[in-house]
């Protein structure tokens, strides 16, 4: 099985690769903000108690996205791979995330985080914004806010998987096509 955490801030371009990586290996996609938006939208218990975090641009409590990624594992242990977008966003959830393969026998095979300058990132997230109707995509201040957040918070998940030698860093600027072959070089050394 291929685990394959992607990783990077937002707006750049994640979900686009991830759909690609899916396609091209045959392994699922799986995005913790795609999951958090469902909850939301579907007005559930786990929706309601992450929305304030995130029309702040803040990350949603490590507890909830864990337990979202620890019944995922469970339900598709056996699959051909994973590509994990937005997960994991902190140490303590990097640290909770082995566990939780460790225990199906599995261990992420590379963590590939996608370099993209900030002004790049707010340029793409507006955007977006204006294309999707997303709240947290429409104004500058709530995105730079996510962009700090995820450099407080999230970057140093990448020395969590450095130390283990899975560590990778690709150029995010440039055509869809020119990261996507960036992405596929690096895991197919793997």
């Amino acid at each position: 099985m291929l685990n394959i955490v992607l990783f990077g801030a937002p707006g750049c371009g994640k979900g686009t690769q991830a759909a690609k990586l899916k396609e091209k290996y045959g392994i699922n996609h799986v995005s913790t903000g795609e999951i958090i938006r469902n909850e939301i939208k579907n007005g559930t218990e786990l929706g309601r108690k992450v929305a304030s975090y995130i029309e702040r641009g803040e990350l949603a409590p490590d507890d909830v996205v864990i337990d979202i990624i620890a019944n995922y594992v469970r339900e598709n242990s056996h699959n051909a791979g994973n590509i994990f977008d937005g997960f994991p966003r902190t140490t303590y959830q990097a640290e909770r995330f082995d566990e939780i393969l460790r225990q199906y026998g599995l261990g992420v095979d590379k963590m590939i985080y996608m370099n993209v300058p900030e002004q790049e990132l707010v340029n793409r997230i507006l955007l977006r914004g204006k294309e999707s109707g997303r709240a947290d995509d429409a104004s500058e201040d709530v995105i730079r806010n996510r962009i700090a957040t995820y450099r407080a918070q999230t970057a140093v998940v990448a020395d969590h998987y450095s130390a283990q030698g899975k560590y990778a860093e690709v150029d995010g600027l440039g055509s869809i096509d020119e990261v996507f072959d960036r992405i596929c070089s690096v895991i197919d050394e793997a």
